[in-house]
């Protein structure tokens, strides 16, 4: 049995497809099934359910799952303990970021972080936050830039970003831009554009509501900002972000949303398992954030 195998048999579990592991992993899809069915007759059972287009994990596929992941995570520990060692970061960190969010500091450190330790192979991807927290708690990602009502998951290390209420974004003509800040019940008959279910902005949103006893009437969902603001501007509803987006839109009226007492939180979260590439990549969050809250200050 080789690391490798285990690797590829992770990545099919988790793309629950052989294509889309294979590319994931980067060879072809009849390669990594000849390394799944090899791994297969080495452990003496099928890990995988083959009849349909899903590659669906057996009962002993579920079992083999944890031991591989726990296998492929002592190997990474091993390598960044002689790299800690000797004094280079080694090894691969996966990075999460909410569909649709673009925020340059983490761009920027990234980049920084690279730039210093180019021995170390980044990816990113991009999903729901709901689902972004739990591929963290998983050990599928190393990091993640997430939304989240309140606060970050408290079994998880965090740093928040960004922490503030909602607004509503209208045209300048609409009737409720003169109004100078609006309610859940001012919002109960219009249709409203915002955020899918699993971002911290849409949970804040559904929650006053449903402390009014109502539902938010959503017509149309998006992940990205500009985009809820340009169909917003095009009077196909009423856009609600958090406050610090309005800045993406400056031919609407942006109104604060009264009684949506929670805030939106954007932050990063991590695991409490630190090993020194995270760690180093972490600091560079750290100081590019600490940069652009400083240029926000200054301008």
């Amino acid at each position: 049995m080789e690391l490798r195998q285990l690797e590829y048999f992770v990545a099919v579990a988790e793309e629950a497809n052989f294509t889309r592991a294979a590319e994931r992993v980067h060879i072809t899809q009849s390669g990594i099934s000849a390394q799944i069915r090899q791994l297969e007759r080495e452990v003496g059972a099928r890990l995988f359910d083959r009849s349909t287009r899903v590659a669906t994990l057996t009962v002993a596929g579920e079992a083999a799952l944890v031991h591989a992941r726990a296998a492929l995570a002592a190997a990474r520990a091993t390598t960044e303990a002689v790299g800690e060692v000797t004094g280079l970061i080694r090894g691969r960190l996966k990075v999460g970021m909410v569909s649709g969010c673009t925020v340059t500091a983490l761009f920027d450190a990234l980049a920084a972080f690279h730039q210093a330790h180019p021995g170390v192979e980044l990816s990113v991807s991009e999903g729901s936050s709901d689902e972004l927290v739990a591929r963290v708690r998983e050990g599928r990602l190393d990091l993640a830039l997430v939304g989240v009502p309140v606060a970050a998951p408290p079994d998880l290390e965090s740093l928040t970003i960004v922490s503030e209420g909602l607004v509503a974004l209208v045209p300048p003509d609409d009737p409720l831009a003169a109004v100078g800040s609006v309610t859940v019940d001012d919002l109960a008959d219009r249709p409203l554009i915002c955020m899918p279910h699993g971002t911290g902005i849409r949970t804040v949103l559904d929650l006053a509501f449903a402390d009014r006893g109502r539902k938010a009437l959503v017509a149309i969902q998006a992940s990205a900002p500009s985009a809820i603001v340009d169909l917003a501007r095009r009077g196909l509803g009423v856009a609600v972000l958090s406050a610090s987006m309005a800045g993406v839109a400056p031919a609407l009226t942006a109104l604060p949303l009264a009684g949506a007492d929670l805030p939106a939180v954007l932050a990063l979260t991590w695991s409490h398992a630190q090993g020194p590439a995270l760690r180093a990549l972490v600091q560079r969050c750290e100081q590019a954030f600490d940069v652009q809250r400083e240029a926000a200050v200054v301008a």
